[in-house]
């Protein structure tokens, strides 16, 4: 019992020693897109992940989670995100019986076209441009023990803009720790602890007269702009989660996070799934960013329904909306395949 206090205690901890501090350091790291959320099962509950186990999605959230898959599933997932702008997700997981489990997944950032604009053509010059973001990884996870996984996901991170570039390699590292007390689970997880990224490319050359007031015919050195390089958005987040048996044929179960950004101040994530009919459909809630200063994120809502054919196919539709304060809804939809 007092182990499980201890348990209790390390996470309220940090949920509750949350500092607003007065700079909360948005914007100050690259890639940013790594902190959307992915999967439409964990956004609706709030982003408190460490529900998403046995979830292929779970390689975004805590690579950890993956190891509870017994067999190879596949998901797609798609976020009608802000202004156009669409978030996908894309993974696989591959069980190798005693070996462990790995997967690949892939997170992409896309969006239309976009008009050029310069000092001397405000209303556009005719031409367009385009932008996108994307990050592919690779991911393994074992149980250590019979109650202790870990599992780790490296990543290479790439964003884009017209002619100019940037990249970055990534590791994302977890735990989850099933308790022998009560069904309580406790999970860890830091992610995107990598390189910097700077952006280069053609759209930052230009021409120049190094020595103006000399004399001499180099009056066209191809020069480039210096741009300087940031960190991508460092993540540390711990949760606890407990599964309740209602009926026969019911379930609830509660998970509650707590995260550490680089670039912005701490917050809370909670949320909650009730499992009907023998986990066959699901209604989902929760709250994200609890406790974050000037926080934009909300409540969110969802739902699913999963079906297993005799044991050898499995199929899952999910749905999950995400409330936002000033810059419109979010909706997300997810598909997930097993056999």
């Amino acid at each position: 019992m007092k182990a499980l206090y201890k348990y209790i205690l390390i996470a309220l901890t940090m949920m509750l020693g949350i500092s607003q501090a007065g700079v909360t350091k948005t914007g100050t790291t690259a890639a940013k897109f790594l902190n959307m959320g992915v999967g439409p099962r964990t956004i609706a509950m709030g982003g408190a992940y460490i529900l998403s186990d046995n979830d292929a999605g779970a390689m975004y959230w805590n690579a950890a989670g993956i190891a509870n898959t017994s067999h190879f599933q596949a998901i797609f997932t798609q976020s009608n995100w802000i202004a156009g702008i669409k978030l996908n997700y894309l993974g696989a997981v591959i069980p190798m019986q005693d070996m462990g489990v790995m997967g690949v997944n892939v997170t992409a950032v896309t969006m239309g076209d976009m008009q050029e604009t310069t000092e001397y053509f405000p209303e556009g010059t005719g031409n367009t441009f385009s932008a996108g973001m994307f990050a592919i990884g690779l991911t393994y996870a074992r149980y250590l023990t019979e109650n202790f996984i870990i599992g780790a996901n490296v990543k290479y991170v790439q964003e884009n803009i017209s002619n100019s570039t940037a990249q970055g390699v990534a590791i994302d590292i977890g735990t989850v720790f099933k308790t022998p007390f009560y069904g309580v689970q406790f999970a860890t997880s830091i992610t995107n602890f990598g390189t910097k990224m700077q952006i280069s490319g053609q759209d930052l050359l230009f021409q120049s007269d190094p020595l103006p007031n000399a004399g001499g015919s180099v009056d066209r050195l191809n020069s480039y702009y210096q741009t300087d390089p940031f960190d991508l958005p460092l993540r540390l987040q711990i949760g606890i989660s407990k599964e309740f048996k209602i009926f026969d044929d019911q379930s609830l179960s509660i998970a509650i996070d707590a995260a550490h950004p680089s670039d912005n101040s701490q917050f809370i994530n909670t949320g909650a799934e009730w499992a009907l009919f023998k986990k066959r459909f699901f209604l989902r809630g929760g709250f994200k960013t609890l406790f974050m200063k000037d926080r934009e994120e909300g409540l969110t809502l969802g739902a699913g329904f999963h079906y297993n054919s005799l044991g050898y196919m499995t199929f899952a539709i999910d749905y999950a909306y995400q409330q936002f304060k000033y810059l419109g809804d979010v909706h997300t939809f997810g598909v997930n395949i097993g056999f």
